[in-house]
């Protein structure tokens, strides 16, 4: 890839940042838009409640599995083109679900769109860190992280009321606009840059993918059919097998002198290390909490579904708001300092929310401690994507960030299980949601613990 690109941008204007930050905006609302309209759509369509899970998991599932592989389309084609095509994808996964004349249609565009997401997630976080050069790494990402944080906190409550007034195919048209200024917007002012000659290592690709789609599936069917079904087993099972076989072929493929699809030596450096495991516990608590906190509110305190979801929103507001705040952090203290600081926020706040929530709190203090919540979050999540982004571009592996991005999807994949597993039929009771803070505080600590593992010093000097 060409060195010029980076510095035409770094020295001209923000014009580019603001139309990659809008492209990830799209493709984050695409995910969380349908989570209120989804008896809608099944009703409308002819289809059981039951099978509409299936128009969330295509997204997630197809997305997660895609990622490694929308990392390296990167090196390969060019950020710039594989950005585009995400857009053009956006759009275009958008268009046919809102026109779709069945449920198998709908969710056959929905993992369109989750495919589109995970050429965007790498594509974007690895444009934004590289064009800015790595004094400006933390407010970069800073960028990625708000616009995150405000497709998880507009797409509930846009898609409701959306639905309410033009129909449920409307969540979907919406997002049409936002994908197609993304992608003119980037097509005008996104230097062109070549793609690097950067072999698929299929081996590795394949043993990597299975193994997502394996834990993520197992994930998925604890949490519907419960932990002891034999399909959790087998799906779980497969994942772990295959994981080990992508580690013995990529061991193998660097013993031969070839590239593997990922550097082992990136997925044992420290500082990447502790920045996945952090975006790993950070996603497991952002979703259990995000589920958790509604159900007690409905059932268990007589709150409308609508007066709920906005109490909640708090939690990714705080998440949008306090991400420059992250980012200047980032950049003026440790890395390491800034993680583990939202860390350490992240565990007070969800223990605080444990005691709340099991002493049968009201709806003004739970929404304060989703908002410190989302802020302990804020200050984990960038510090942890700027060490992802920042040891993968050192290793010169897009697929790198693509294995980072996956962990995401794992972690709140992790959190809806805990969910289900924890407050099971009975969502009023006051126990199983203080439980399911606890095990969001647990998986902080143990965050916080990996982040001390390692000794990885910054251009400063700083630990």
């Amino acid at each position: 890839m060409t060195t010029g690109a980076p510095e035409r941008v770094r020295a001209g204007h923000r014009a580019p940042a603001v139309f990659l930050v809008i492209g990830t905006f799209a493709s984050t609302i695409a995910n969380t838009l349908v989570a209120v309209p989804l008896a809608t759509m099944t009703t409308d369509l002819g289809a059981p409640l039951s099978a509409g899970t299936l128009v969330v998991v295509a997204f997630n599932l197809t997305c997660a599995a895609a990622l490694p592989l929308g990392g390296w389309l990167g090196d390969r084609l060019g950020r710039r083109r594989v950005f585009l095509i995400s857009m053009v994808g956006v759009a275009a996964g958008a268009t046919g679900a809102a026109l779709a004349p069945s449920l198998a249609v709908l969710v056959a565009f929905r993992m369109v769109q989750g495919a589109s997401g995970a050429l965007v997630l790498p594509t974007v976080l690895a444009l934004l860190t590289s064009a800015v050069g790595p004094e400006r790494r933390g407010r970069a990402v800073s960028w990625w992280a708000a616009a995150n944080g405000a497709g998880q906190a507009a797409g509930p409550a846009v898609g409701g009321v959306l639905t309410d007034l033009a129909g449920w195919r409307s969540v979907f048209v919406v997002i049409v606009p936002f994908a197609l200024v993304a992608l003119v917007g980037a097509w005008c002012t996104l230097p062109r840059a070549a793609g690097r000659p950067v072999p698929l290592e299929a081996g590795g690709a394949l043993t990597l993918t299975v193994a997502v789609v394996g834990v993520l599936t197992a994930a998925a069917a604890a949490g519907a059919v419960g932990p002891g079904s034999p399909v959790v087993w087998v799906a779980a099972g497969a994942g772990l097998l295959s994981l080990v076989a992508f580690l013995v072929v990529e061991r193998r493929v660097q013993r031969r002198g070839r590239q593997p699809f990922v550097p082992l030596a990136l997925l044992a450096d420290a500082r990447f290390a502790r920045s996945a495991v952090a975006a790993l516990a950070q996603m497991l608590a952002l979703t259990a909490t995000l589920l958790t906190v509604p159900l007690y509110l409905v059932s268990g305190a007589g709150m409308s579904v609508r007066d709920a979801g906005l109490l909640v929103v708090t939690l990714p507001l705080a998440m949008t708001l306090l991400a420059p705040v992250a980012g200047r952090l980032t950049e003026r203290r440790s890395p390491r300092w800034a993680l583990r600081s939202g860390l350490f926020l992240l565990v007070a706040a969800q223990l605080a929310l444990a005691g709340l929530l099991a002493g049968g709190a009201g709806a003004p203090l739970l929404g304060a401690a989703c908002a410190v919540v989302g802020a302990g979050m804020a200050l984990t999540q960038t510090p942890a994507a700027a060490g992802a982004a920042r040891s993968a571009q050192e290793a010169g592996s897009g697929s790198g960030l693509g294995v980072f991005n996956a962990l995401r999807f794992v972690g709140a994949a992790l959190g809806g299980v805990t969910v289900a597993l924890a407050v099971g039929d009975a969502p009023a009771g006051r126990g199983p949601a203080a439980a399911v803070a606890l095990v969001c505080a647990s998986a902080a600590v143990c965050a916080l613990a990996a982040s001390f593992a390692g000794r990885i010093r910054d251009g400063d000097g700083r630990a």
